[in-house]
């Protein structure tokens, strides 16, 4: 195993941050973390600085809606389709990062941040693990950890299931949503067979398949006659709404890494397809929306990764790299919907259908060089270039983006750094064309605006500059602050009742803010605690116009907005305690500042929410090895607190966070 040990040094070599920021969790703080490894990943993230709790699991990292990359032991993840699944599992994570800020020429494309995931592995995990956990909202969540080494071959493997009636937020802020169960399965593997004391084979595979129930809102009024429909008939009301999604998402990862005294090089090929299928209440829907739409959305993505590190000099490594990525996408629509006169008046109670299939394809390609110069000992400038291009059925673009880091250490507890970066973010390929928006036109589900342009590639200009403070050995602060100036800044909505979040984009954005993170350990004590500050503001919706009314589209075009997604205040904070037997945390989690109604010119209320937990091991038992029993309290006092109201730009409907509730698990190592 130290053989291993020096081939996962040598990966990091290949990736390291190079001035970037970098926030870390490992295994203790997610025991520490309400629910611990049941927790979904999305919880995990929020307890790093500039992380933003939204609607359906997202989270927002400075001001950023999505434009993640997500690396799995130093393999980029394909991207895959907007939906609200939390594809990632907890369960798998032997630590994370998230580098941010001015990112070196390595990263492209997804650049809000790198998601940098160490999976366990057949060596960490120790024992093979099963757990059983459950609690409120009838939550019901096996799994099994399944690991170990034999010569050169090491494996990692999880599998899970997960059942309750919250899989999505709640409409209303009633306790228990009403039509909310979500069945969820995953599976995980890492596998690696090392060669030789230099290189290594190593392959990812992934699956997830989810099915969620759409929750809705009670005593809604009918709003369309529907033939051989009485409105008050029982069965017609919005509490009995029986619309449906399925996500799936499935991917492999083959990695060849070979690490030789002076050259370190893996070269990763991948595959990964996804799929959403949303399933409508035909009777219903049309009496309270006018339109019931059946769609599927899949994506098929193909691609390789190459990248390199050579000690070229005593002062120099240069690192390099090639990417490239193929996309399909394709959306299937069959939908319901009643024809309307010029004042958008049904003229009919009987529907008509509407058949429409349209699909997408982009090209992703990127290549870049730079060098890591050690000026002294304790001064580094990390510089570089990347090229990136991308080609689409919609879009054909390409940039060369210059980037800088400068890291000086001016004493051993002291570190700055100042960095510009050059960005270049594709859209994900989902452009509606205007036959398809004409096929609408004249219907109850006509869009909004009559026309559309395609979403073009995001470019923008980053700065960011930040002190690493070590106080003591114990206790270290960091403090950073970052501007971003963006043409064509991407944005996503939901626009209907289907949970696909589309890409739109303003002609012109601008993203500021800064970061505060605290972390303490001392012997069985630890603590954390995390405060960001983030302002946005954007002009000229200038792509997918037609789902916008045209009064909002007139006002954006002549006035700078705040975006829909920025969490202008947010801060989590944390401590625990542990020795051999025992553990016990407390947790807050802040947000103020999400935006909403006509031009996102309102705010959504304030809120903060407190969870604690302990959890007690049973070191020895008759059988296997240590026996864990956990229990844990989310929102401990009952907070109400609305995420969304339903209003502002690319918003569809009103969201609250979760009630109190209250979890126990049961883990015996074997």
């Amino acid at each position: 195993m130290t053989v291993v040990g020096h081939l996962d040094q040598e990966r990091g070599r290949i990736f390291p941050s190079l001035g970037a920021v970098s926030y870390g969790i490992d295994q203790r703080q997610i025991q520490a973390t309400p629910q611990g490894e049941n927790a979904a990943f999305n919880q995990i993230m929020l307890r790093m600085p500039g992380v933003v709790l939204d609607s359906y699991g997202e989270v927002h990292v400075r001001g950023e809606h999505g434009g993640l990359t997500y690396r799995v032991n130093g393999v980029l993840l394909p991207e895959g389709l907007n939906g609200f699944g939390q594809e990632l599992d907890t369960r798998i994570i032997q630590s994370v990062d998230l580098l941010t800020g001015t990112l070196p020429a390595q990263f492209g494309f997804r650049t809000a941040g790198v998601v940098d995931v160490n999976t366990k592995t057949g060596d960490t995990l120790k024992h093979n693990q099963l757990s059983l956990y459950g609690g409120s909202y009838g939550t019901f969540a096996p799994s099994l950890q399944l690991g170990g080494h034999k010569g050169n071959f090491e494996y990692f493997t999880t599998l899970s299931y997960n059942r309750n009636h919250i899989g999505i937020e709640n409409p209303t802020d009633s306790f228990r949503p009403v039509h909310d169960l979500t069945e969820q399965e995953k599976a995980f593997g890492y596998f690696s067979w090392r060669l030789d004391d230099t290189s290594r084979v190593t392959l990812l595979t992934s699956a997830s398949y989810a099915d969620f129930q759409l929750p809705n809102t009670p005593d809604l009024d009918p709003i369309y006659p529907l033939a051989q429909t009485r409105w008050d008939d029982p069965s017609v009301q919005s509490r009995l709404l029986d619309d449906s999604q399925t996500e799936q998402n499935y991917y492999a990862v083959a990695s060849y890494q070979r690490s030789a005294e002076t050259v370190n090089f893996q070269f990763s090929p991948y595959f990964r397809y996804g799929r959403i299928d949303y399933s409508p209440d035909p009777i219903r829907d049309l009496v309270f929306q006018g339109v019931a739409e059946h769609e599927v959305n899949d994506f098929t993505t193909g691609g390789a990764q190459f990248d390199l590190s050579w000690d070229v000099a005593p002062h120099h490594v240069i690192r390099a790299g090639l990417l490239g990525q193929y996309t399909s996408e394709r959306l299937d629509t069959n939908s319901l919907a009643f024809p309307t006169n010029e004042n958008d008046v049904a003229l009919s109670d009987i529907p008509q259908r509407i058949i429409d299939n349209t699909g997408n394809w982009s090209v992703e390609a990127g290549a870049y060089l730079q060098d890591e110069y050690r000026i002294t000992h304790n001064l580094t400038f990390n510089y570089g270039i990347r090229y990136d291009r991308f080609a689409s059925s919609f879009d054909h673009e390409g940039q060369l983006s210059p980037r800088a880091n400068i890291v000086w250490k001016p004493s051993r507890t002291t570190t700055l750094h100042l960095g510009y970066s050059r960005y270049f973010a594709p859209p994900s390929p989902q452009y509606i064309y205007p036959s398809t928006l004409a096929k609408f036109a004249g219907t109850t589900n006509a869009p909004a605006s009559a026309y559309g342009d395609a979403t073009k590639v995001e470019t923008s200009n980053y700065v960011d500059i930040g002190v690493l403070q070590h106080v003591t050995p114990d206790f270290q602060i960091t403090v950073d602050a970052f501007s971003k100036w963006a043409h064509n800044l991407t944005d996503l909505g939901q626009f209907g009742r289907a949970v696909i979040l589309a890409p739109f984009s303003y002609r012109r954005g601008h993203v500021f803010g800064s970061e505060l993170g605290m972390s303490w350990r001392h012997g069985p004590w630890s603590a954390f605690g995390n405060f960001s500050y983030v302002k946005t503001g954007a002009r000229d919706i200038n792509s997918a116009q037609y789902q916008f009314d045209q009064a909002e589209l007139d006002y954006i075009r002549r006035h700078d907005i705040q975006l829909d997604h920025q969490g202008e205040y947010t801060a989590s904070a944390g401590g625990s305690w542990r020795d051999k037997h025992h553990m016990a945390y407390i947790d807050f989690i802040y947000g103020n500042g999400l935006r909403s109604g006509f031009a996102n010119l309102e705010k959504e209320p304030q809120y903060g929410i407190f969870n604690i937990g302990y959890q007690y091991t049973f070191t020895k038992i008759p059988v296997g090895h240590d026996l864990r029993l956990r229990t844990d309290v989310v929102n401990l006092f009952d907070r109400h607190y609305q995420l969304r109201n339903g209003s502002g730009v690319g918003i569809y409907q009103a969201q609250y966070g979760q009630r109190r509730g209250i979890y126990a698990s049961l883990v015996s190592d074997f």
